[in-house]
């Protein structure tokens, strides 16, 4: 039973495909039918769907928007996620982003080569960017904390690096405020 819903899945995007097998299979199954590894998303996906004959598909994390994973690098999940399949790829994707350095942009797309070279490219704004394979092999969890410490560093240190000058001043008044204080 297992084998024909993955050859169903498996059939080119033009043929249908039974709507009570697609619901009975998970969104990870629907990923390793189209070539691509079960760790892409994390493993808070609450529903799916996918458009048979297009390949659309659009999932919702149970995590509140957005949470991270780490791999070799940070990806951030939005609650709604959409893209394309077609076999060791996913186009248009929407809800998911990479870190660069200090900014998140978003990922557009995710490529396996097929035969498998053992690596995975995420098409992140500009750039192409490589990883193992291995390393999205099962579904992480998703955590929602580690967005909120970043955010609040990440907006302190753009503070700090906007306006030193400006910062020094504040700085330098409050300590002179707690000096008038104690004279008084």
């Amino acid at each position: 039973m297992a084998m024909l819903l993955i050859s169903a899945i498996t059939l080119a995007t033009a043929e249908e495909i039974d709507p009570k097998s697609l619901q009975r299979a998970s969104f990870y199954d629907v990923l390793q039918s189209n070539g691509l590894p079960m760790g892409l998303f994390p493993s808070s996906i609450s529903n799916f769907s996918v458009e048979a004959a297009s390949g659309v598909f659009r999932l919702r994390l149970d995590s509140p928007s957005p949470c991270e994973t780490v791999f070799e690098t940070r990806l951030r999940y939005e609650r709604d996620i959409g893209g394309r399949f077609s076999y060791g790829r996913i186009g248009n994707l929407t809800g998911v982003s990479a870190q660069e350095l200090f900014l998140w942009l978003p990922v557009k797309g995710i490529q396996v080569d097929v035969p498998s070279s053992g690596l995975i490219y995420f098409d992140v704004e500009v750039v192409s960017k490589q990883f193992s394979l291995s390393l999205f092999e099962t579904p992480k969890d998703c955590s929602v904390e580690d967005v909120d410490v970043e955010v609040e560093e990440d907006l302190l240190q753009i503070l700090q690096r906007q306006n030193p000058s400006e910062n020094l001043m504040k700085m330098h008044s409050i300590s002179m405020d707690e000096e008038h204080r104690a004279a008084s």
